[in-house]
């Protein structure tokens, strides 16, 4: 009972304007209970459809055919190379994974005969 007097005093308060932190928007679910207007559950959608077109990442390795990964070749290794000395995870690089496996032993070597920084140079 105490349940239903607390509710019947809800409406009567005044309605607060936009922007002074009262939600004006119903809660619960959206009346049909469809998806969301736009058609994605991300917003409306965009008239020319995508914006971006991302394509699939090939490891640049098989397609070259190359076999060995040498850990002098610091110009093809320094492209692995975060400029803050991190490598590069294989998901932004597209490097399959036992090339990645390949390419991060090699810069290892490299880092430690001293062709490679470890770090950045600040």
């Amino acid at each position: 009972m105490a349940d239903e007097s607390t509710r019947e005093a809800a409406p009567e308060r005044p309605a607060s304007a936009p922007g002074e932190g009262g939600s004006s928007r119903p809660s619960g679910p959206r009346p049909g209970g469809g998806p969301r207007p736009g058609g994605r559950p991300g917003g409306p959608g965009r008239e020319g459809g995508r914006k971006f077109f991302r394509r699939k990442k090939v490891c640049k390795f098989c397609t070259e055919k190359i076999d060995n990964i040498n850990y002098k070749d610091v110009r093809l290794l320094s492209g692995f190379v975060a400029e803050s000395g991190k490598i590069v995870p294989r998901r932004l690089t597209g490097v399959c994974t036992p090339h990645q496996r390949r390419v991060t032993e090699a810069i290892k070597q490299a880092r430690n005969i001293a062709l490679l920084p470890f770090a950045s140079g600040r």
